[in-house]
């Protein structure tokens, strides 16, 4: 029997492969080194490759694809109930052959080498982020041992620090300040890598007609809008906005059985770094509308809605349900190629 499905369980090192037939039965099992592995498809007719969406899958999903086979990322989650018994190359390979016949899972796309660059500069930005966190609390943790309190703010922290360190009427004993000042170095250093990864991530935006359409929505800067761009690629691949909302976790958690109906927290699934930009960026219009409010600035009908939700649920949950709408009114203006509206009321649908 031929096969017309490839299962891979993805290694460094070594790769476990299944091929199946149209009724995803095993029948041929092949284990390879990296070097056999990169042309194991060479000499094949046209494949169905199914990998789990892991590290080197793009890459390898790029390789496959341009020897002319249709490949599947599926994402690691929704595979493992798939795999039976003990956790095997063998078995994974296997499973991904079973995971491959439901309809319901979702694939992940395969990104350009362009796309994939931009989503590695935003991961070696909040690299340098967290280093920069990391060096700011412990600069105030150590200076506060000595009696020096930093005011709030991360913008003050280096002017207070240099004062310390000038101030010879310290406790700061002079091994300590000259470490300190090498720290202080460090935190710079983060800061201007950050600047120049967010100089070219504003490149990007300039030149990407998605990045400029999303950023049309309030709460949506260049940085939510190269993420988006890079990571979700072409929202038409969700059948709603709701399914776009719900990949990014942006959705209750819902435990319901007959005519009991019960919702919970926002399930937190998916891509966490895009659920993050998303309710940051609520917050900020949160802000935004609060200050207009006192103003007595007119404001559009989403702040509206979101600060009477604020005044019932809390700011909290009002910036997670800002961020819910947003994600679905961004794919609403995606899918229908229309410019984001916060004033649009949808038309009642005729039953």
């Amino acid at each position: 029997m031929h096969a017309t499905t490839v299962a891979i369980d993805l290694a460094k090192d070594v790769f476990e492969l299944a091929f199946g037939d149209a009724a995803q039965r095993i029948v041929e099992r092949r284990r390879l080194s990296r070097g056999a592995f990169a042309h194991v498809l060479d000499n094949r007719a046209p494949l169905h490759v199914v990998m789990e969406a892991c590290s080197s899958a793009q890459y390898w999903g790029r390789h496959f694809q341009r020897g002319g086979h249709r490949v599947d990322l599926l994402p690691a989650h929704d595979v493992r109930p798939y795999v039976r018994r003990n956790k095997t190359d063998r078995a994974d390979a296997a499973g991904l052959l079973e995971a491959v016949r439901c309809g319901s899972i979702r694939p992940v796309p395969v990104k350009t080498p362009e796309q994939q660059g931009i989503q590695a500069l935003h991961r070696v930005r909040e690299y340098h982020k967290a280093q920069r966190t990391a060096a700011i609390n412990l600069l105030r943790g150590v200076l506060r041992e000595f009696g020096i309190v930093i005011a709030p703010g991360a913008h003050k922290v280096r002017a207070a620090v240099l004062a310390a360190l000038e101030d010879p009427n310290n406790e700061l004993p002079m091994t300590l300040r000259a470490t300190l000042a090498r720290l202080l170095d460090s935190v710079a250093a983060a800061e201007h890598a950050m600047a120049a990864i967010q100089a070219q991530l504003q490149d990007f935006a300039d030149s990407d007609p998605r990045s400029q359409r999303l950023q049309r929505a309030a709460g949506i800067g260049p940085i939510t809008a190269t993420a988006l761009s890079a990571s979700v690629g072409e929202f038409d691949r969700f059948p709603s906005g709701r399914h776009f909302a719900s990949s990014l976790g942006l959705t209750p958690r819902e435990h319901s059985s007959g005519n009991r109906r019960r919702l919970g927290r926002v399930t937190k699934r998916g891509d966490v770094y895009l659920r993050m930009l998303l309710i940051h960026g609520a917050r900020a219009v949160l802000r935004s509308a609060k200050v207009a409010q006192k103003k007595s600035q007119p404001i559009d009908r989403t702040r509206a809605w979101a600060l009477a939700l604020a005044e019932r649920v809390g700011h909290n949950k009002a910036a997670v349900a800002l961020a819910n709408k947003t994600a679905r009114r961004l794919w609403a203006a995606e899918h229908h190629r229309a410019s984001f509206d916060p004033d649009h009321v949808s038309a009642p649908v005729a039953h």
